[in-house]
């Protein structure tokens, strides 16, 4: 498996399984002198971890981040920071009666037929827990942002489970830390609380969801043309989480549907400062971004591991079936909430890099 590193300039290499003794990541192009400690990445990890409501997972992971590298004196030194988090509750006995058999939905066939072995222990690297370190990383690129440029903020929230979607119009920021769900709208917090109950007790199922990403005050010009397009970048960071199966940047597929005349943003200049009619865009036009917010979005799909009988064959090719037991979400879309923060973070500032190295300052301004 040769491609685990994941950025241009400030990289990521995730590392590690989801039974093994530990995963973790090492970050690399960190700028030097940015001041980090464990306890600044350890809330988004406290965001991401299992067990923390009856709608996830019931795994008990602490998630302790350790700092083994770059850092000296409470700031970074420029060189690798290596990150690692122990696992402490893997139940790998759940897993003994898929030890022969491919859950459906789920990678473990793809990895029998490419590597010619797997790690049936909850999916090994195609696991979600693997997003943990993913997290960590992403805790430092926020250090990263609030040194560099701390006026970027970002915010992601879950905006859909199943075809039950948020209303706009009660959209509360504060709401999204006060419900499992992540959700600015309280009501449909309420709503989504019964649904869950009654898909994860009485259907014994799951279901998808939709997570929305906002990163406001990004300044113009980040990205390029051609191959490291900003919103080629976001997309590839967001269908890179596990479970992503569709991605879309401002408008999205519903671009398809409007006409030249709707889907293009009008521009003006009023008291010195560009205006736009909308942000159809979604923050970036030609690959670069405009100083818009960049919004973003991505569907994920439902929970494979469910309590429901389902037809699959064996490594040795016979015909069978399969109820997967075992600690699983109802709705893994909650969970990605935080690591779609945290790899947003990542790119943001893999591109506030690039773009500083390559033209420092903007080389126009308009007026």
């Amino acid at each position: 498996m040769s491609i685990n590193r994941f950025g241009h300039l400030f990289t990521f290499t995730t590392w590690g399984e989801s039974h093994g003794p530990a995963l973790g990541v090492v970050v690399d192009g960190c700028p030097p002198e940015v001041p980090l400690t464990e306890a600044d990445i350890q809330p988004y990890l406290d965001a991401r971890k299992p067990g923390k409501s009856k709608h996830e997972t019931q795994r008990k992971e602490a998630d302790e981040v350790e700092i083994l590298s770059g850092v000296f004196e409470g700031k970074t030194t420029g060189t690798p920071i290596s990150l690692m988090i122990r696992n402490t509750d893997q139940r790998s006995k759940d897993y003994g009666d898929i030890a022969q058999k491919f859950r459906p939905g789920h990678a473990d066939l793809t990895y029998h037929l490419k590597y010619g072995n797997r790690d049936y222990r909850g999916g090994g690297r195609s696991s979600a827990r693997e997003t943990a370190a993913r997290v960590a990383a992403g805790g430092v690129a926020m250090a990263v942002l609030k040194a560099i440029s701390p006026e970027i903020k970002i915010t992601a929230y879950l905006s859909q489970i199943g075809s039950d979607k948020i209303d706009m119009n009660n959209y509360d920021a504060k709401q999204i830390g006060e419900n499992p769900f992540f959700c600015p709208d309280p009501k449909a917090a309420q709503r989504w609380e019964a649904l869950l109950n009654d898909i994860r007790i009485n259907q014994n199922d799951s279901i998808g969801a939709v997570v929305e990403i906002t990163a406001s005050a990004v300044p113009a010009g980040l990205g390029a043309p051609i191959y490291a397009k900003l919103d080629t970048d976001i997309t590839a960071a967001m269908m890179s989480i596990n479970a992503v199966k569709a991605v879309e940047i401002g408008e999205g597929m519903n671009a398809a549907t409007l006409r030249g005349s709707e889907n293009a943003d009008e521009m003006w200049l009023e008291d010195g400062e560009l205006k736009f009619s909308d942000n159809h865009s979604g923050g970036i036009l030609g690959g670069i971004s405009t100083g818009q917010d960049i919004v973003t979005r991505f569907a994920v799909k439902p929970t494979s591991s469910i309590l429901t009988s389902r037809r699959t064959v064996t490594q040795s090719g016979e015909n069978t079936d399969l109820i997967t037991k075992g600690r699983h979400d109802p709705c893994v879309g909650i969970r990605a909430v935080p690591v779609a923060e945290a790899m947003m973070a990542l790119v943001l500032v893999d591109h506030l890099l690039l773009h500083r190295g390559q033209i420092g300052e903007n080389r126009r301004t308009i007026g």
